[in-house]
């Protein structure tokens, strides 16, 4: 492709409006995934608590802004003062849970369109990280740690309320945090964030933005369609295996084991000689 063609394509991108279509997508999905979450029971559940179902909802959906405003001290409820948004929420809740015949919930879980709400949810990922990034620094300059951690909470802060979200929903479970297990989107949205701080507060990035943006826009694109049709669910576990092996101890838990061993075994044939 010719490079000035690549680099306007990358500019339209940027300025992409979100609202209404990416926002449905993202609904969409979200709502999707917790009728998933509440498994064979759904819709049972929806039916006995609407309230309940809807909260956790429109948590799921608004996770991400809700969660960095109490980071960063503003008005933790902010994200719900836009209206357009809560009633385009509150539709897509409805239509995947509520429809006659469950057709809404069958046509999202629908492959093609699956895969087009996952494309542009990926470009909503994008934008929200960036956002995240940007307000982030403009509150705190030059606090590089605070714009990766806001980006990454914006990238992917249903994750990190999940423990919150099925709450709502009368599950407690501990052990659903995200931080000692992240999942892949966080992983990506971490890598983005420190690439668009990279690219904002230094110059070891020579690219244009748009070019940056776009390219952490086809990274999203591309390995969430390979999640969805291919199953590669985290390409970052090889590197995160071969880390741990080398800085986190792995090599020398593995020979202190192998050690372990021999020494056992010399014991053994020293007790069988002597008797």
């Amino acid at each position: 492709m010719d490079p000035e063609a690549f680099l306007d394509m990358a500019n339209q991108v940027i300025k992409l409006k979100m609202f209404p279509y990416f926002d449905i997508a993202h609904c969409v999905l979200v709502a999707a995934h917790v009728r998933d979450d509440l498994g064979t029971g759904a819709q049972a559940f929806s039916r006995k608590h609407p309230l309940s179902c809807w909260l956790s909802t429109m948590l799921s959906v608004f996770a991400s802004s809700m969660l960095c405003n109490g980071l960063l001290g503003e008005p933790i409820l902010a994200p719900l003062k836009n209206t357009p948004q809560v009633v385009v929420a509150t539709i897509v809740w409805y239509v995947i849970f509520y429809t006659p015949f469950d057709i809404g919930y069958k046509i999202a879980k629908f492959l093609p369109v699956k895969i087009v709400c996952a494309a542009m949810k990926e470009i909503y990922r994008c934008k929200k990280v960036y956002d995240g990034v940007t307000h982030a620094g403009k509150l705190y300059p030059n606090a590089y740690l605070i714009m990766i951690l806001i980006g990454t909470f914006k990238g992917n802060g249903a994750e990190f309320t999940k423990l919150f979200e099925r709450l709502i929903r009368g599950v407690w479970t501990p052990t659903a945090m995200e931080f000692m297990q992240p999942s892949f989107p966080t992983k990506a949205s971490m890598v983005a964030s420190i690439i668009f701080v990279l690219d904002k507060k230094t110059d070891l990035i020579s690219a244009p933005h748009a070019l940056v943006y776009f390219g952490i826009v086809i990274f999203f694109v591309y390995f969430k369609l390979s999640s969805i049709l291919l199953g590669i669910h985290d390409p970052f576990v090889p590197f995160e295996n071969l880390f741990c092996a080398l800085f986190l101890g792995g090599i020398w838990d593995s020979l202190a084991r192998l050690f372990g061993r021999g020494q056992a075994k010399d014991e053994k044939a020293d007790a069988k000689k002597t008797n």
